[in-house]
């Protein structure tokens, strides 16, 4: 499975968390659902779904923290029969970076995804450029932009 990156600063968290929990798929995106880095995804269309759903079920989660006066929750764990997923967010220099997580139950768990999480937060902290600023979410070129990123996240 590949690993790619927009943002390639990113790459070496990614990699080790992937390993460390041996995730199925994980994308790391805005919380605008812009994404940043992704591994496993074979399709784009597939990325850009599982962006736009990441990234309105963290809006939707906060939204109800909002409403019940309380801070916006941490992180998210969903599992079925046989496969979890795991949302949660990291604050960068680059801002607030979420983290989509799909796992296999057989191969990994919730607790193992959580602490690695952990680490992957404390390591993108840490990797994020300090006194770069962040693109834009919607660039002016945006239509431009996402093509050049589709294609790096695929190898195109």
């Amino acid at each position: 499975m590949s690993t790619r990156a927009v943002e390639t600063w990113t790459l070496d968290p990614l990699k080790g968390f992937v390993n460390e929990v041996s995730a199925r798929l994980v994308l790391l995106m805005t919380p605008a659902g812009q994404v940043i880095a992704q591994h496993g995804f074979s399709r784009a269309m597939d990325v850009m779904s599982a962006a736009a759903l990441g990234a309105a079920i963290m809006a939707s989660t906060a939204e109800i923290a909002k409403q019940l006066n309380q801070p916006p929750f941490g992180a998210l764990t969903h599992q079925g029969e046989r496969h979890g997923i795991f949302l949660g967010a990291v604050g960068t220099n680059r801002g607030s970076i979420v983290v989509l997580v799909v796992y296999d139950l057989d191969a990994s768990s919730a607790g193992l995804v959580q602490l690695f999480f952990e680490q992957l937060a404390t390591e993108l902290q840490a990797a994020s450029p300090k006194d770069s600023i962040p693109k834009q979410v919607l660039a002016a070129d945006f239509e431009r932009e996402l093509s050049e990123s589709l294609n790096t996240l695929f190898g195109r």
